[in-house]
This record gives C-alpha cells, structure tokens and sequence, in this order.
C-alpha cells in the first residue's frame, strides 16, 4: 500500500477519511500517520512512537523511522527491543531469516519461519477451504507475516488486506511473504478499526483471540464488518488448560452465533489428508487443544485447492531438516507444536521420498528470500 493507494482508510481515532499529505504520511486534516516502506502506522494510543517516526520521515531519515517502528510491539512481549543501530541496519535485510534475527523476535520469528508447516498453520489452511473467500474482500485480522495472505494470493484472491497490531510483522509481510497487490495496515483491534466494512467481506482472526482481553468485542465488530454476504473465521482459539485467556468450546461459539465448530486437531489431519474437515457441535470438543469457528451463511462451496501450494509454487526440503535429521526451532516450539508435527514429519528424512512428501509438509512452499 503506497501513500496515493490509501484512501480507504480512516483515522482509528476520529473516524475522518485518510489522504497522503507527503510521500510518506496520511493525514485526516487534524493529525498526521507516518507510511513506511509502503505500510501505514495507524495504531491508536502510540502518540509518542508515531510522532518520532514521522520527524524521522520528514527528516528524510527513513532507517531513523525503522529504527523507532520496528522496535514497537504488543503487550504481550516480554523482551526489550534490539539496538536502535540494529534495527536500521535489518532495513535492509535480504532474507526473512535474517530479518527475524535482527528485530530479535526470537520465538515468534521462529514461528513466522515455519508457520506454513506446524499443526496450526495447517489447521488455519483447513479452516480457510471449508469455508473459502471465493472472491470476497479479505480482511486478515492478526496477520502476523501475512501466510495466509500469501497463500490466498497465489490462488486467485485479490482484495487483500493483512492488520496487525506489531508494525515489525507486517513490515517482514510487506518484504519477504505477501505480493504488492496484498495492502497491510498497522492498528489495534481494541480502537476502532482504520479499514472501513466492506460489503460482503471475508474476515479472519486467526491464532489471536486467546490474547484479546474482549474477544467478543473483536468478533462483533468482525460480524459487523463482514455483513450479511460475508463471512468471519477464527481459527486456533484456546480452551481450557492452555495460554492466554482460554474459555471451553462452548464459550467460544456462544461469541459467534450460528458459526461452524471444528477441533484443531480435526483441522490439522484434514490438511494432511487432503480433504475438506468435519465440524462437530461444541459440546464434544472438550478435549480438542483448540477450536475454531466459521460463520458463513451465503453457501460458498469449500475449495480442496487451498489445502496445497500453488500449481506452479518452487517447492523446497523443509528446512526443519539439516543433515537428514529433523530439528526443531527452540524448546518453546518443540513443546506446543512438537508432538503433533511429529505425526507428519518423521525423525529422518525419507528417501525416497512418499507419494504424499507435499501434503505432509516434507516439501515445502517457502517465501522466495525466505
């Protein structure tokens, strides 16, 4: 998203409409918003990160602006941020490996490197073909690096738009995962929202509910966004036992009437398998680690394509692989993500390789500068 594309927008805090007043900032008349590397910092509440940002850009010291947005993160991080002179100079990283070392995102830069093959992602993708955006607006809430964003692009969809809170995210979405055409938005889901309703939409919150302090606020304003035409998807939301603010299934439904319910566990094995997954009322996931929900009344068939790469996609080795023998990232992973991967990616690495080597994640879509 450039400056002159960024008309859709609104300011999270008046609500007025959004226009370029430089290369490099919105402006609703009242109070400027800095743009950097073609990502709008729209977070309400950061008055102090967004004005030293845009005196950096109207200085004409865009890796000054790096510096101060890439170090701003979500509540939840209990690491300090690098060195300023780090931060500038991961500007200009040249894969997303490097990159996620140098804004010293430790665990969750591990998780953005194989997001696209541990059990959630691929429950995220079994979510996303029983009920797919067949064309709809897409509002992905929480994107993160923008993975399903990516995935979604390469079949087919074009109006696409990733939020998230973490302005770094985002940034490694815009220079390593999604394409142009995919636009990216910094803001908070607890302000009100920079990116207007559009008829029909398709809206995901994936793998962020459990961290909200008022996911029902969230999910409303999700419906509200979508429309009667349009659909909300939330995938990856806790149940009792694990992270975060973590409710039974039932609880979770009850936030989104008439939604779809489906076990993560059912989810993961429907990737693998190559099929679309089974929904389960939410009284008999007790035991699921996490479930998710759908809420599409318009009747959209599934899509099964969107469980694989692209026809044309460069698969690689998965690089949890080195010297033959599976290792995982960091003991964090091994522990949440572990056990169930281990169903799909055996010790070793097989040769010859099995028939099903894409579908269980041994060969894999990467990002080209991964």
């Amino acid at each position: 998203m450039s400056v002159s594309t960024a008309s859709a927008l609104v300011s999270p805090v008046t609500g007025a409409a959004l226009h370029a007043d430089a290369p490099h900032s919105l402006t609703d008349g009242a109070t400027r918003w800095p743009v950097l590397d073609g990502v709008p910092y729209l977070r309400a509440g950061r008055e102090e990160v967004r004005g030293r940002a845009l005196a950096a850009l109207d200085d004409g010291r865009p890796d000054d602006a790096a510096a101060v947005l890439l170090a701003d993160n979500d509540d939840w991080w209990d690491q300090p941020p690098p060195p300023a002179e780090q931060l500038r100079a991961t500007r200009h990283a040249t894969s997303l490996r490097e990159a996620v070392t140098g804004l010293g995102l430790g665990r969750v830069g591990d998780y953005f490197l194989h997001r696209d093959h541990d059990p959630s992602g691929l429950a995220v993708l079994a979510l996303t073909a029983a009920h797919p955006p067949a064309g709809r607006p897409v509002l992905d809430l929480a994107c993160g690096a923008g993975h399903l964003l990516r995935r979604l692009a390469q079949h087919g969809e074009r109006d696409l738009t990733g939020v998230d809170v973490v302005f770094a995210k985002l940034w490694l979405a815009r220079r390593f995962v999604v394409p142009a055409h995919v636009d990216l938005v910094c803001a908070d889901l607890a302000h009100p929202w920079p990116v207007p309703p559009a008829e029909g939409a398709y809206v995901a919150a994936h793998d962020v509910l459990y961290f909200l302090d008022d996911p029902a606020a969230v999910l409303a304003t999700a419906a509200g966004h979508a429309g009667p035409g349009g659909a909300v998807v939330a995938a990856h939301c806790h149940n009792v036992g694990q992270p975060g603010h973590p409710r039974p299934p039932e609880s979770w439904a009850a936030l989104l009437p008439e939604a779809s319910c489906y076990g993560e566990e059912e989810l993961t094995a429907a990737t693998l398998e190559r099929r679309l997954p089974r929904p389960a009322p939410a009284e008999d996931l007790a035991d699921t680690e996490a479930v998710a929900l759908a809420r599409d009344l318009t009747g959209f068939a599934g899509e099964p394509a969107l469980l694989d790469p692209a026809t044309d996609a460069d698969l690689r080795p998965n690089p949890l692989y080195a010297d033959g023998v599976r290792r995982w990232p960091n003991d964090v992973w091994a522990a949440e993500y572990g056990p169930r991967a281990a169903t799909y990616l055996p010790e070793r690495w097989p040769d010859p390789l099995p028939d099903d080597a894409v579908a269980r994640r041994l060969l894999v879509d990467l990002p080209e500068s991964w």
